[in-house]
Protein backbone atom coordinates (compact mmCIF):
# COMPACT_ATOMS: atom_id res chain seq x y z
CA UNK A 1 0.00 0.00 0.00
CA UNK A 2 1.54 3.12 -0.65
CA UNK A 3 0.88 5.90 1.22
CA UNK A 4 0.08 9.45 0.60
CA UNK A 5 -1.08 12.08 2.70
CA UNK A 6 -2.54 15.00 0.85
CA UNK A 7 -4.28 18.41 2.01
CA UNK A 8 -8.48 18.01 3.38
CA UNK A 9 -10.65 17.93 0.97
CA UNK A 10 -14.28 18.82 1.25
CA UNK A 11 -15.64 16.60 -0.67
CA UNK A 12 -15.13 13.60 1.65
CA UNK A 13 -17.71 14.32 3.87
CA UNK A 14 -20.04 14.34 0.80
CA UNK A 15 -18.03 10.62 0.15
CA UNK A 16 -18.98 9.94 3.63
CA UNK A 17 -22.61 10.43 3.57
CA UNK A 18 -23.02 9.06 0.17
CA UNK A 19 -21.45 5.65 1.40
CA UNK A 20 -23.53 6.26 5.08
CA UNK A 21 -26.80 5.95 2.79
CA UNK A 22 -25.58 2.41 1.39
CA UNK A 23 -24.86 1.32 4.75
CA UNK A 24 -27.94 2.66 5.84
CA UNK A 25 -29.94 0.41 3.19
CA UNK A 26 -27.89 -2.82 4.38
CA UNK A 27 -28.06 -2.73 8.43
CA UNK A 28 -31.96 -1.27 8.35
CA UNK A 29 -33.00 -2.12 12.18
CA UNK A 30 -29.25 -2.93 13.08
CA UNK A 31 -27.93 0.12 12.87
CA UNK A 32 -28.02 2.63 15.84
CA UNK A 33 -26.18 5.28 14.30
CA UNK A 34 -23.39 6.07 12.15
CA UNK A 35 -20.09 8.82 12.28
CA UNK A 36 -17.66 10.29 9.99
CA UNK A 37 -14.63 9.77 12.13
CA UNK A 38 -10.89 9.71 11.30
CA UNK A 39 -8.96 12.77 9.59
CA UNK A 40 -10.80 12.99 6.40
CA UNK A 41 -13.86 14.37 8.84
CA UNK A 42 -11.99 16.95 10.60
CA UNK A 43 -11.58 20.08 8.45
CA UNK A 44 -8.47 21.50 7.23
CA UNK A 45 -6.46 18.24 8.64
CA UNK A 46 -3.96 16.65 6.39
CA UNK A 47 -5.23 12.65 5.86
CA UNK A 48 -4.75 9.63 4.00
CA UNK A 49 -7.87 10.01 1.40
CA UNK A 50 -9.60 7.18 2.67
CA UNK A 51 -13.19 7.89 4.49
CA UNK A 52 -13.12 6.39 7.98
CA UNK A 53 -16.49 5.34 9.19
CA UNK A 54 -17.59 4.39 12.74
CA UNK A 55 -21.24 2.28 12.95
CA UNK A 56 -22.47 1.07 15.93
CA UNK A 57 -25.09 -1.41 16.05
CA UNK A 58 -27.58 -3.30 18.15
CA UNK A 59 -25.47 -6.55 18.34
CA UNK A 60 -22.02 -6.76 16.61
CA UNK A 61 -22.17 -10.60 15.85
CA UNK A 62 -25.36 -10.09 14.02
CA UNK A 63 -22.96 -7.97 11.39
CA UNK A 64 -21.33 -11.37 10.47
CA UNK A 65 -24.83 -12.41 8.86
CA UNK A 66 -24.24 -8.90 6.48
CA UNK A 67 -21.27 -9.94 4.80
CA UNK A 68 -22.54 -10.51 1.59
CA UNK A 69 -24.32 -7.35 1.46
CA UNK A 70 -21.00 -5.71 2.17
CA UNK A 71 -18.74 -7.47 -0.33
CA UNK A 72 -21.80 -6.17 -3.06
CA UNK A 73 -20.39 -2.66 -1.66
CA UNK A 74 -16.99 -3.42 -2.59
CA UNK A 75 -15.97 -4.30 0.84
CA UNK A 76 -13.20 -6.81 2.10
CA UNK A 77 -15.09 -8.62 5.32
CA UNK A 78 -12.18 -8.38 7.91
CA UNK A 79 -13.78 -9.63 11.12
CA UNK A 80 -12.25 -8.17 13.93
CA UNK A 81 -9.08 -7.40 12.89
CA UNK A 82 -6.99 -7.35 15.82
CA UNK A 83 -9.50 -5.32 18.20
CA UNK A 84 -11.66 -7.58 20.28
CA UNK A 85 -15.51 -6.58 19.92
CA UNK A 86 -14.92 -5.32 16.72
CA UNK A 87 -15.85 -5.45 12.90
CA UNK A 88 -13.87 -3.84 10.14
CA UNK A 89 -14.71 -3.76 6.43
CA UNK A 90 -12.48 -1.89 3.89
CA UNK A 91 -12.90 -1.21 0.43
CA UNK A 92 -10.93 -0.28 -2.47
CA UNK A 93 -7.97 -3.02 -1.85
CA UNK A 94 -4.47 -1.58 -2.00
CA UNK A 95 -5.94 1.71 -3.61
CA UNK A 96 -8.16 2.66 -0.20
CA UNK A 97 -10.93 4.72 -0.57
CA UNK A 98 -13.07 3.67 2.52
CA UNK A 99 -13.14 1.61 6.19
CA UNK A 100 -15.65 0.76 8.41
CA UNK A 101 -15.11 0.23 12.26
CA UNK A 102 -18.52 -1.12 13.65
CA UNK A 103 -18.53 -1.29 16.94
CA UNK A 104 -21.72 -2.88 19.08
CA UNK A 105 -23.72 0.18 21.16
CA UNK A 106 -22.39 -0.63 24.57
CA UNK A 107 -18.52 -0.93 23.85
CA UNK A 108 -18.82 2.66 25.17
CA UNK A 109 -14.66 2.89 25.27
CA UNK A 110 -14.22 2.57 21.71
CA UNK A 111 -16.80 4.58 20.32
CA UNK A 112 -16.06 7.53 22.74
CA UNK A 113 -12.11 7.21 21.67
CA UNK A 114 -12.86 7.56 18.08
CA UNK A 115 -15.66 10.36 18.77
CA UNK A 116 -13.74 12.46 21.28
CA UNK A 117 -10.08 12.34 19.34
CA UNK A 118 -12.32 13.90 16.37
CA UNK A 119 -13.91 16.54 17.87
CA UNK A 120 -10.60 16.92 20.23
CA UNK A 121 -8.96 17.87 16.70
CA UNK A 122 -11.72 19.79 15.34
CA UNK A 123 -11.65 22.28 18.47
CA UNK A 124 -7.95 22.34 18.63
CA UNK A 125 -6.52 23.42 15.43
CA UNK A 126 -3.15 24.01 16.27
CA UNK A 127 -2.77 20.23 17.53
CA UNK A 128 -4.43 19.19 13.75
CA UNK A 129 -2.12 21.14 11.89
CA UNK A 130 0.98 19.00 14.15
CA UNK A 131 -0.75 16.26 13.50
CA UNK A 132 -1.21 16.56 9.73
CA UNK A 133 2.66 18.15 9.87
CA UNK A 134 3.90 14.61 11.50
CA UNK A 135 1.37 12.60 9.42
CA UNK A 136 3.07 14.13 6.01
CA UNK A 137 6.43 13.71 7.66
CA UNK A 138 5.75 9.81 8.11
CA UNK A 139 4.16 9.78 4.79
CA UNK A 140 7.50 10.71 3.02
CA UNK A 141 9.69 8.81 5.67
CA UNK A 142 7.64 5.40 4.95
CA UNK A 143 6.24 5.71 1.70
CA UNK A 144 4.95 1.92 1.48
CA UNK A 145 5.56 1.25 5.02
CA UNK A 146 2.08 0.82 6.87
CA UNK A 147 3.84 -0.04 9.62
CA UNK A 148 6.60 2.49 10.01
CA UNK A 149 3.91 4.74 9.14
CA UNK A 150 2.03 3.94 12.32
CA UNK A 151 4.18 3.56 14.77
CA UNK A 152 5.61 6.61 14.02
CA UNK A 153 2.13 8.12 14.77
CA UNK A 154 1.62 6.12 17.87
CA UNK A 155 2.95 8.18 20.72
CA UNK A 156 1.48 11.19 19.32
CA UNK A 157 -1.97 9.69 19.04
CA UNK A 158 -1.89 8.62 22.38
CA UNK A 159 -1.00 11.61 24.02
CA UNK A 160 -3.74 13.51 22.06
CA UNK A 161 -6.27 10.63 22.97
CA UNK A 162 -5.13 11.27 26.42
CA UNK A 163 -5.68 14.65 26.30
CA UNK A 164 -8.81 14.21 24.22
CA UNK A 165 -10.73 12.61 26.98
CA UNK A 166 -9.89 15.29 29.53
CA UNK A 167 -11.13 17.82 27.62
CA UNK A 168 -14.36 15.57 26.61
CA UNK A 169 -15.09 15.36 30.72
CA UNK A 170 -14.09 18.69 31.44
CA UNK A 171 -16.31 20.27 28.92
CA UNK A 172 -19.57 18.95 29.39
Amino acid sequence: MNITVVEHNPYWKEEYLKEEREIKEILHGELVNSFHIGSTSVPGLKAKPIIDILLVVNDINALDNYSVQFEKLGYEVMGEFGICGRRYFRKGGDNRTHQIHAFQYDNVQEIERHLTFRDYLCHHPEVSKDYGELKSELAKKYPNDIEGYGDGKDDFVKKIEKQALIWHWTVR
